[in-house]
């Protein structure tokens, strides 16, 4: 391998390593403002359960489909996030959203 070959994959290891720290930090954000709206909200138990349950998901290290396909993960996700967003109350959706517009 050439040196100039090892300076793109450096630069592009560096890329992908900088990318990875803004999505966590992005991730990281909104679980914050889902946690604070988990507390406001009168959601019920179990939805709260299955929305932590599919967050665990996305980490644990078993996976029903190997990790380069993400398909499992996502999946678990948006079913978690679309019984979430059913469960809460409109009002408290509504003031949700203005203070995080305003945050």
């Amino acid at each position: 391998m050439g040196e100039g070959t090892s300076a793109v994959l450096w630069v592009a290891a560096a890329v992908f390593l900088v990318a990875t720290v803004a999505a966590a930090i992005v991730l990281v954000v909104k679980l914050m403002r889902t946690r604070r709206l988990l507390a406001d909200a009168g959601i019920p138990r179990s939805k709260k359960v299955l929305f932590w349950a599919a967050i665990a998901y996305l980490v644990w290290p078993v996976d029903l489909l190997p990790d380069p396909v993400l398909i499992d993960d996502l999946g678990v996700l948006l079913l978690a996030l679309r019984s979430l967003n059913k469960a809460v109350p409109e009002g408290i959706a509504r003031r949700a959203a203005r203070r995080d517009r305003r945050a």
